[in-house]
């Protein structure tokens, strides 16, 4: 391609509404343009970047003998109610579009294919002889992101790698689930990214087990804990350590004492001259079931220890039925105007114990009249503690479980792990914290979707049972721009080179050279002919101006006809180094195939 004759415009000042090197580097090459909030035009450049990310996540579902196909984006709501996800997704994460059609049928634009896919095998996998199969396929998705940012990271409008397998019982899932796995590493080790699979939280996808594929950068969302003996790593939703050890308490007998203006675990700390891990905090949550009840939760923690609310979210899920409910649709922290919709008098917060009368509640209809008391496994050992007095002021000291408080019924680990926690698999270990952006997540999806959905295969004793389903996706665009958030400099984008646009670039110095043109054109259709894919930057601009264009665009090798034709050779510049090698014109072709090769292989 002529950069002469291509949709090729780039800019000197990063856009104002990019925040993360990646965005501003894509919409400043010309890869990507704003259509509206979280909404973009995948320009030529970039265009041929996903259609490789893509043919690079094909051929891996391929090799593993998934079949491709093409689901519908626009979704029935009836589908989405028969699984329970509905108010999940319209109400609870808020991340569907739907919309009503002109016979007033409720739809939604597809943030993910599980309904409908299950509604397939329901209607064509009639036999256990049928299975396993597993479908895939690469196409748009939609979410309405409460906050679309990061370009392509997170978008309303994106395109992903979606795959679904159905078998006769755990061991087949297993395999095709540790296949994916291999698969996923396989392309994102294609792809040119450094990675780090991790064990993960399900989240509103649901399954027993579930691993995200994550790309190591400073501006990843996530963060990851891991070992260095490779041994553990996981999301910290998801991440599971052993907590620092207890500190013998100062108190031996139980009192009440005044503290005032301690609302906080280190103005209690330093007040009483104690250790956090001798504290009881109690941590007041307000969750929201489908069915419309509201729950008050309190969490008893070791006053060192954060609640993970993502941990938390998982345990009130498990407790739904016991309120006559499926899910839990919001937990938030409650702030004054939400006390003050079921608060009966005011709570003496920061100051609350682990016994808070249930008549601070206003019962009603819609809240449950009594807290739900959680105690998290850090506080459960815990002897002659500090805590609260439910007096504003005053905290008790010297306090035992099952004598000044009853320890409660459910106990539960929903602390968040944290950097520098000694690892459960080897106490020896400590972990260690990273960046990540989540490009792949699979999944074991059990058959929470088959049984709700009535979807099943006659087994070979003739009994009707149930799929049991994997889930399996990639984001293909996240992807892509991962890998410039992985790989830049000051001067743009380094592209890896088994995804990069093309391979090469030709740069004129001066078009009204006769032999710089008669080179460039003659190298230009040689290295085009032979494969390796070659732009020919033929406009009329400084050659600055050229040089700078081609090392914001991220090109891995620029080709140079200037100074050394007199030698009978061309300047070649490794974007990745800017190393610079002189080379026999004669030559171009061969050693750029070596090194492609070597690069992609």
């Amino acid at each position: 391609m002529r950069l002469s004759q291509m949709l090729f415009v780039t800019l000197r000042e990063d856009p104002a509404e990019a925040e993360i090197p990646s965005h501003k580097l894509l919409l400043r090459a010309g890869y990507i343009r704003r259509i509206g909030s979280g909404i973009y035009a995948y320009l030529p450049l970039m265009w041929r970047v996903l259609k490789k990310v893509s043919q690079i996540v094909r051929e891996e579902m391929d090799a593993t003998g998934a079949q491709e196909c093409l689901l519908p984006q626009l979704q029935p709501a009836d589908l989405w109610r028969e699984s329970g996800r509905w108010d999940t997704y319209t109400q609870a994460e808020g991340i569907m579009f739907a919309m009503t059609d002109r016979q007033q049928r409720e739809l939604g634009l597809g943030p993910t294919h599980e309904e409908v896919i299950t509604t397939i095998a329901k209607d064509m996998i009639r036999s256990y002889r049928q299975l396993p199969v597993h479908l895939y396929q690469i196409q748009t998705k939609f979410r309405d992101e409460i906050r679309p940012r990061f370009g392509l990271m997170r978008g309303r409008e994106f395109i992903m790698k979606d795959g679904y397998s159905f078998h006769t019982n755990e061991e087949s899932l297993k395999k095709t689930y540790q296949d994916m796995a291999q698969a996923y590493s396989n392309m994102l080790r294609r792809s040119g990214l450094q990675f780090r699979a991790v064990d993960a939280d399900s989240g509103a996808i649901g399954g027993s087990g579930s691993q995200e594929f994550m790309v190591l950068a400073e501006a990843g969302e996530d963060e990851v804990l891991y070992t260095e003996d490779g041994q553990y790593a996981a999301n910290v939703e998801k991440a599971v350590s052993m907590p620092a050890d207890t500190e013998p308490s100062p108190f031996a007998t139980f009192e009440k004492r005044e503290t005032p203006g301690t609302e906080t675990i280190d103005k209690l700390c330093k007040f009483l001259k104690c250790s956090p891990t001798q504290v009881v905090k109690n941590v007041l949550y307000q969750a929201v079931y489908d069915n419309g009840i509201t729950v008050l939760v309190l969490v008893s923690i070791r006053g060192d220890q954060d609640v993970n609310q993502v941990k938390l979210l998982n345990e009130l899920t498990k407790l739904a039925g016991n309120y006559q409910a499926k899910t839990v649709l919001f937990l938030t922290v409650p702030d004054a105007e939400a006390q003050r919709k079921w608060a009966a008098k005011s709570l003496p917060l920061g100051y609350m114990a682990p016994d808070v009368a249930d008549d601070y509640i206003a019962g009603s209809k819609e809240v449950n009249s009594k807290f739900l008391r959680l105690v998290d496994r850090t506080a459960v050992d815990l002897t002659n503690f500090v805590t609260g007095s439910n007096q504003s002021g005053y905290h008790v000291v010297g306090a035992n479980w099952d004598k000044e408080f009853p320890l409660p019924a459910t106990v539960v680990g929903v602390r968040t792990a944290k950097k520098g926690d000694r690892a459960v698999h080897n106490p020896e270990q400590t972990l260690q914290s990273a960046r990540g952006i989540e490009v792949g997540h699979i999944f074991q999806l059990g058959t929470k979707y088959s049984q709700a959905m009535g979807a099943t295969y006659t087994s070979e004793q003739g009994e009707e049972m149930p799929f049991v389903m994997g889930c399996y996706g990639v984001g293909v665009s996240r992807l892509a721009q991962s890998a410039v958030e992985q790989s830049y400099d000051k001067d743009g984008i380094i592209w890896p080179v088994a995804i990069a646009p093309y391979h090469a670039i030709i740069s004129i110095p001066n078009i009204s050279d006769a032999q710089q043109i008669e080179v460039a054109e003659k190298l230009y259709a040689e290295l085009n002919q032979s494969g390796i894919e070659t732009l020919l930057d033929d406009r009329d601009e400084r050659a600055g101006v050229k040089f700078k264009d081609a090392d914001l665009i991220g090109i891995p090798y620029r080709i140079v006809p200037g100074r050394s034709l007199k030698a009978g050779k061309v300047e070649v510049v490794e974007r990745a180094t800017h190393k610079s090698h002189e080379i026999l014109i004669d030559e171009v072709n061969s050693t750029l195939k070596h090194w492609i090769e070597a690069a992609i292989n």
